[in-house]
């Protein structure tokens, strides 16, 4: 059976704690269970304040055999953000712009404190990272399962899900059927508003677009699906949804997601799919969630655990 594992973002004393709340064991360097195995939903690092241990503890308990993981946006970035851009010389794939910078600043100077080889190597396990799993008993993406995408990325990964070398420079390219795909695979579906509705967001920039509830199904308005901020909430209308927008979902089995920063107690999203990011990042009232996977088909609450912050 499985531990699911939402984003660490460089929490690693939360990671350890939440490992041995599901009596897990450090033994000879590796966090082990003698019946279970862990897998990780991505976003390792930026935030926190260890990142290098975090990356550590994953990646020795995935080469062991005792974890998988799948590929957070997170980790898409650091991999753009190091790799030449082949269109033009002297930039990156992921713009080195102050904006990118900020989101990015800690993993790059806690991981090159350690030197470059370091940064480097950890680099190269990203790109290991399979961007999905679907397991006989669940299926795992880090924020959205959507078919129509999951189909087009499958043309750009080898028979593990991970995206072959020369597949990065497409999927970091804006207008790609590539970068679509991994932009809603990875970082949620995003659905333009009608006319001239706008908001913004808590950087005060324009937005045109809204960050949805790709979940929900049903007779569904912009306003109904939106993920902003909420003193926004207002300015997105209640305009009928085209049903068609939202991927749905076929319900054979749960999907695990990560990513959207939720908060208050864990729950299910609905009786198939669960998020594990409850914002640990965000200090106070912020939690690292795991969901103890025992085969039931549908998303039971009594199998959330969680330490706080």
């Amino acid at each position: 059976m499985y531990d699911l594992i939402g984003d660490i973002h460089g929490y690693a004393t939360e990671l350890k704690a939440l490992l041995t709340k599901m009596d897990y064991q450090e033994i000879g360097g590796v966090w082990q269970h003698p019946q279970r195995k862990a897998i990780f939903l991505g976003d390792f690092v930026d935030r926190g304040p260890e990142q290098l241990e975090t990356v550590i503890i994953a990646r020795r308990m995935v080469e062991e055999g005792h974890a998988l993981a799948v590929m957070g946006n997170h980790e898409f970035n650091a991999v753009a953000w190091a790799t030449n851009d082949p269109e033009a010389p002297g930039e990156y794939l992921r713009r080195h712009t102050d904006k990118n910078l900020n989101q990015h600043k800690e993993f790059l100077t806690q991981v090159r404190e350690q030197g470059c080889e370091v940064y480097h190597n950890l680099i190269e396990w990203f790109k290991t990272l399979p961007v999905y799993l679907d397991l006989p008993e669940f299926r795992v993406v880090h924020a959205c399962w959507h078919p129509e995408h999951l189909a087009v990325i499958a043309k750009y990964t080898d028979a593990e899900s991970r995206l072959l070398p020369e597949a990065w420079e497409k999927a970091s390219r804006k207008g790609t059927e590539a970068y679509e795909a991994i932009e809603t695979l990875l970082k949620g579906l995003e659905i333009p508003l009608p006319g001239d509705h706008h908001f913004f967001d808590e950087y005060k920039n324009k937005q045109t677009n809204i960050r949805t509830e790709w979940w929900q199904q049903g007779e569904l308005t912009y306003r109904d699906l939106a993920m902003v901020p909420g003193d926004a909430i207002d300015r997105i209308p209640h305009e009928p949804v085209a049903s068609h927008i939202l991927p749905g979902y076929d319900g054979l089995k749960p999907v695990f997601v990560g990513h959207y920063w939720l908060k208050g107690e864990p729950a299910p999203l609905t009786d198939h799919i669960a998020c594990l990011d409850y914002s640990v990042a965000k200090g106070a009232g912020g939690k690292l969630c795991a969901y103890r996977f025992h085969g039931c088909k549908k998303i039971n609450p009594a199998n959330f655990v969680w330490v706080s912050a």
